[in-house]
């Protein structure tokens, strides 16, 4: 079971994070990063389950510097627009300061690797090109990464999109990979957007599992 605790990034500014440890000695560290609705449940019981793979799993409430209150655990039409809107106030550069504050913490534990989702993947993905300290990121269906395929990441990285998600349209993904020809680019046939989280309907058992697969391989490599 983690715990709440408070980091403090390198402006200054503080801001919350869950911090779970495993048992016994860490392999490495691992940092989360949140969906559009922040924290929440989900986010947690995710950093768990690292966690019980044997990791210390830091996820940064990347909300915080807009409002701290963004921790929603129902998935509809009003917490999206809520979440939505909230991501849109966020200063990416602020944030990309909360995550390398996040690494930071975890790297007590060894290396580091960056896990994210839809908003969480965007950050990943410019975690992996622009932050230090990074050895291994798998960014999850990250809405505008193909729109940042210009940055060049910094460590060994692989990224999941599904194959049917309405919200990244499979030619933008087909786009991106043609800049990036040697990344592993895995699609998820029948996969919408928000595959992994197992609390949505789009939710797809197949994918996530063998996402999951791919994620902790690169974790066993890569971080420890």
């Amino acid at each position: 079971m983690g715990q709440m605790i408070e980091l403090t990034a390198s402006d200054g500014e503080t801001f919350s994070a869950y911090r779970v440890e495993p048992e016994g000695t860490p392999k490495g560290g691992v940092v989360v990063i949140q969906e559009i609705w922040g924290v929440n449940s989900h986010i947690r019981s995710v950093a768990d389950g690292y966690a019980a793979e044997g990791y210390l799993v830091i996820a940064p409430a990347l909300f915080d510097r807009v409002d701290p209150a963004v921790k929603m655990d129902d998935y509809n039409d009003e917490t999206m627009k809520t979440g939505f809107a909230t991501m849109q106030k966020v200063d990416i550069d602020k944030a990309l300061l909360d995550v390398q504050a996040a690494v930071n913490a975890a790297s007590e534990a060894g290396k580091v690797g960056v896990i994210g989702f839809c908003f969480g993947g965007r950050m990943t993905w410019l975690s992996a090109s622009r932050l230090d300290g990074i050895a291994a990121a798998a960014p999850y269906y990250g809405g505008g990464i193909p729109g940042h395929a210009s940055e060049q990441p910094k460590c060994p990285i692989i990224l999941h999109f599904g194959g049917a998600d309405d919200h990244i349209p499979l030619d933008t993904v087909e786009e991106f990979q043609k800049s990036h020809p040697t990344l592993p680019v895995h699609i998820y046939d029948g996969a919408e957007h928000g595959f992994n989280c197992d609390r949505r309907a789009s939710f797809h058992p197949a994918a996530s599992k063998l996402a999951r697969e791919r994620t902790l391989a690169l974790l066993g490599e890569h971080v420890g």
